[in-house]
């Protein structure tokens, strides 16, 4: 925490100097960079597609083209703009991902002396640890790569089994995980949000019992993938009481962050484990010398597109998130949205964060239960004015939906200005609610093929791709 930005220093030393001979180095004058304002000159900010001559050099076989040798891993991950993504991990990037969710763990225990958990069961819903070879490179998903290295001292504890863990079939597997667990001493779970509330819904439905009561010595949940917040009160009203949560900050491209208190927001940036961060406010995303900031620059409070620099052999790599920090001292942050997530169909640009915010608040104050929702904006072609439609599964529908729509429309107005300019100017209509019927987002996402695993549904789309999906799941409402 005290050596944040002299360790991001020493990384990026590090980095350009172990990449200098490179085919990437190479193309970027690595040898000449002895700054990070040389290091902007030279190396352009590219997401995936830009980057795939390098990955496809490295799949046919060459070596030291983005980072020194050959990749141990490709970590397989599906874009929503790329298609397949093969992300490189290296010898040198495993311990990223394998320390940090370890050093989560550990501040845990050392800030609230739980350490019991360790001795019962832990499970972490992730993808198949099976891997297939591209270029004589194990490949697959991140979870499924990572727990080839769960620590000796965590294997015993660990659920399901491996045979299990490589059903590929979400729900096949889901059923076997819940014979496998049910009936265990369970004290950890860890997954995304949305596949974690499956799990439990399933739980209750064999037992009939709210799952704190099911695993009584249950204390911790580690969840990362998803902002937590909308998911939080249905997950602890089926656990039934009050339980401990761990966010992280983890992807296919490097684990970033991880919450290391109870008692902090946000959650503490890795400076210091092989990846050198760059930061551009979002308004100058798309400009052809866009600001780009390091560590020492940031402001709390502000929407950055998080850019990464890592021993993988990412070089001014967009990962697609936006983040915002809640403290500079420790560096603490949110992840605040997607850079291509947004609705901006009318000149608004709503993003993530603010409808999430909107609806945290309306169903907080009306009580009303939420299992998944996205937003979509509606052209209108003739008659009538063009408007957002929300399409929400409500776990139960609010007493009053007209009231519910109106506060929902009110508090998205007061979270961004461009947005109320275009409904007091009267060229949108205020928001539609679409209620969408119970389990729709779960045949949704099985339609196309992304149900479970480390897959989500986008909270927001500039088209109506997802809401046209959506069709056969709205609910009739007489």
């Amino acid at each position: 925490m005290q050596n944040a930005v002299a360790d991001q220093q020493a990384i990026f030393k590090q980095l350009i100097k172990s990449a200098t001979h490179t085919d990437f180095g190479k193309d970027h004058g690595f040898e000449a960079i002895a700054s990070h304002e040389d290091f902007v000159q030279k190396v352009p900010i590219r997401d995936y597609e830009a980057f795939k001559p390098y990955i496809e050099k490295i799949k046919s076989g060459k070596h030291n083209v983005l980072w020194k040798g050959q990749p141990i891993y490709f970590a397989k991950t599906s874009g929503t703009t790329s298609g397949v993504k093969y992300i490189p991990i290296t010898k040198d990037s495993i311990p990223n991902h394998i320390n940090t969710a370890r050093n989560a763990l550990l501040c845990y225990m050392a800030e609230t002396g739980n350490t019991a958990f360790a001795d019962g069961k832990l499970i972490f819903l992730s993808g198949s640890p099976e891997l297939e070879r591209i270029a004589d490179i194990p490949t697959g998903r991140l979870s499924g790569i990572v727990n080839h290295h769960v620590p000796k001292y965590l294997r015993s504890n660990q659920m399901p089994t491996y045979e299990t863990n490589c059903i590929e079939e979400w729900e096949v597997k889901l059923d076997k995980i819940v014979e496998e667990t049910i009936y265990q001493n369970m004290t950890l779970i860890s997954g995304i949000p949305p596949w974690v509330q499956m799990y439990f819904d399933r739980l209750m439905e064999k037992s009939g019992k709210k799952i704190g009561e099911l695993f009584p010595n249950f204390s911790v949940m580690v969840q990362g993938g998803v902002n937590f917040e909308p998911y939080k009160a249905k997950l602890m009203e089926s656990i039934g009481r009050s339980i401990d949560t761990i966010e992280l900050f983890p992807a296919s491209e490097g684990f970033f962050a991880f919450q290391d208190s109870q008692q902090a927001n946000g959650m503490l940036l890795n400076t210091n484990s092989g990846i050198f961060y760059e930061f551009i406010p979002v308004e100058e995303m798309g400009k052809e010398n866009p600001v780009r900031l390091y560590l020492k620059d940031v402001q709390i409070g502000v929407n950055y597109a998080l850019i990464i620099n890592s021993n993988a052999g990412l070089w001014g790599y967009s990962i697609g998130d936006t983040v915002k920090f809640v403290s500079v001292d420790p560096y603490r942050l949110v992840v605040s949205g997607r850079i291509k997530h947004f609705i901006s169909a009318f000149g608004e640009h709503v993003i993530g964060e603010e409808v999430e915010s909107a609806i945290l608040e309306v169903s907080k104050a009306m009580h009303v239960q939420l299992v998944e929702f996205t937003v979509a904006p509606y052209v209108s072609a003739d008659q009538g004015k063009s408007y957002h439609e929300w399409l929400i599964e409500f776990e139960t529908l609010p007493a009053d939906m007209e009231a519910f729509r109106i506060k929902l429309d009110d508090s998205l107005r007061k979270k961004n200005v461009y947005y109320d300019d275009l409904i007091t100017g009267n060229i949108l209509d205020r928001l539609k609610i679409t209620p969408i019927k119970k389990g729709g987002f779960v045949g949704y996402m099985k339609s196309i093929g992304k149900l479970g695993g480390q897959n989500k549904v986008p909270r927001l789309s500039n088209d109506r791709n997802i809401a046209e999906g959506l069709e056969g799941f709205k609910e009739l409402i007489v």
